[in-house]
């Protein structure tokens, strides 16, 4: 009999289990060159949906997830109420975002979902400093205007580029982040905006790959050939952030106290807690098909809740563990790399530059960079100019292609954008925003300072460089923001 199972509304014509079903492990029980069999494949998820785990989630790249998942869904009618719901993701390698870019990864998807719609299509983006992303939201909202996807979300974005999507008019549903007893940062602000904005937060990483369990409690830190798997070699990377192992196992114990009060399990207990965070859809509980499942045991997630004696004992343990750094996704973009490869440095090394420079002819020690705008040419200047090792990015607003002003009434989201587009500039001349020491911020209206400072403390709250903070009589065009860079590379 299929268990009974809370759901959540995401929006009138959709909702979801509140565990959702992750296929990521499909592409880690494929890396030694296997295909999982699809029609096998298909069972263990039908399995799963019988038990009221209905909804999945997938990408392009976990292997053959998306294959399994149409194959089960070719078991439905389209408008059978009782299908099962297939959230998957586009994560395309940054370069021009046209149309046909974009909706040649829609159609993948839906190829291989055997689906005329897809339920929830989550976009994920490699680094900011490649400002096609705004171009290839504009056409995923283009694409569900169409009928093609249903609804949009995004995964690993900050608060800041969340705030951009979001003030442009992209109708982001969900942001798909990692969040556990271990990496606490969606409880903070992420959590605070996305409850005002009415996006909803699907937590993944909630069990550590299976390390918030009683398999690890009390025994000694294991080896790398004893985590093996991506999952477990990941999350003991955000362990060794917190602490180490001895505050994991302070935390273990203070959950296992709890489970036992319960008569549950840790892995419940480190469930229930992130799902009672009220920004929290759902999490994501991931599954090897074929090898284990453990739907018994997560059902019984929604058998108990969590009281002040309960809470009390949990926070204590939290206190001694060091707060994973940065905003959420931060673990895709910069240093420390948490993820299952342990390093990106060379993924993103690969991506190419959103702007070129080019050298100045008769100063060999001078380039330049522009940015496409009619008004460079005109005026007789550059986005940015190095000279030696001493950068200079001219003046620059929230302008996006030709014209097209990024959140026309949001100065936080401009000053996202503005910083995107000078770390862009940056780049082509083989500078980095850690090289940036000064900065200059115009405003049209002084009211905004506290939001624009703060868009601007996100990026350099670590680097500290100079910084001067105007308002203006009036700014050029349609603009809240302009700021200004100066960077030494290379300097001490």
């Amino acid at each position: 009999m299929p268990l009974s199972l809370p759901r959540f509304r995401l929006a009138p014509d959709i909702d979801t289990s509140r565990i959702i079903t992750g296929l990521w492990q499909v592409a880690d029980q494929e890396r030694d060159g296997r295909t999982l069999d699809r029609a096998k494949g298909a069972d263990a998820l039908a399995a799963y949906a019988s038990d009221g785990f209905d909804t999945f989630d997938m990408a392009d790249h976990y292997g053959s997830a998306e294959l399994i998942a149409g194959a089960l869904l070719s078991r439905f009618a389209p408008d059978d109420p009782a299908r099962p719901r297939a959230f998957t993701k586009w994560c395309p390698k940054p370069g021009p975002m046209t149309r046909e870019v974009v909706r040649d990864g829609i159609d993948l998807a839906r190829s291989r979902l055997g689906i005329g719609k897809i339920d929830l299509l989550q976009f994920h983006w490699w680094t900011f400093e490649h400002l096609a992303y705004l171009d290839a939201a504009k056409e995923l909202a283009a694409a569900q205007r169409d009928g093609l996807v249903g609804h949009l979300g995004v995964t690993n974005f900050d608060v800041g580029h969340l705030r951009v999507l979001l003030k442009h008019g992209v109708p982001v549903l969900t942001n798909q982040v990692s969040f556990s007893l271990l990496d606490r940062r969606a409880a903070g602000e992420m959590s605070t905006f996305c409850i005002r904005n009415g996006v909803k937060l699907l937590a993944y990483g909630t069990l550590a790959g299976g390390l918030l369990s009683e398999r690890w409690l009390g025994v000694p830190e294991p080896g790398a050939d004893e985590i093996a798997d991506w999952s477990k070699s990941k999350y003991k990377r955000f362990i060794d952030a917190l602490g180490g192992w001895a505050v994991f196992q302070t935390i273990l114990t203070a959950v296992q106290a709890v489970a036992v009060r319960h008569g549950v399990s840790i892995a419940n207990v480190a469930t229930r807690w992130v799902l009672d965070h009220p920004a929290v859809a759902a999490v994501i509980v991931g599954a090897r098909l074929g090898e284990a499942e453990h739907r018994a045991d997560n059902s019984r997630t929604f058998g108990f809740t969590l009281d002040a004696v309960d809470r009390a004992g949990i926070d204590a343990a939290l206190a001694r563990a060091t707060p994973i750094p940065g905003d959420c996704g931060d673990e895709y973009r910069r240093p420390p790399f948490l993820t299952a490869s342990g390093d990106l440095s060379h993924h993103l090394a690969a991506v190419p530059r959103y702007f070129q420079a080019t050298p100045i002819e008769g100063r060999p020690n001078r380039a330049q960079v522009d940015s496409g705008s009619v008004w460079e040419p005109i005026a007789g200047y550059s986005r940015a100019v190095r000279v030696g090792d001493r950068v200079l990015v001219s003046g620059t607003t929230a302008t996006h292609g030709v014209g097209e002003t990024v959140c026309p009434n949001d100065p936080a989201g401009q000053t996202t954008f503005i910083l995107d587009k000078i770390a862009a500039s940056l780049a082509a001349l083989d500078a980095t925003m850690a090289d940036v020491v000064r900065t200059r911020i115009y405003l049209r209206d002084a009211n905004h300072w506290e939001a624009v400072s703060r868009a601007h403390g996100q990026v350099f709250g670590a680097i500290r460089p100079a910084n001067t903070l105007l308002e203006v009589g009036r700014l050029v065009g349609d603009y809240l923001v302009e700021i200004e860079a100066e960077a030494v590379v290379g300097g001490i």
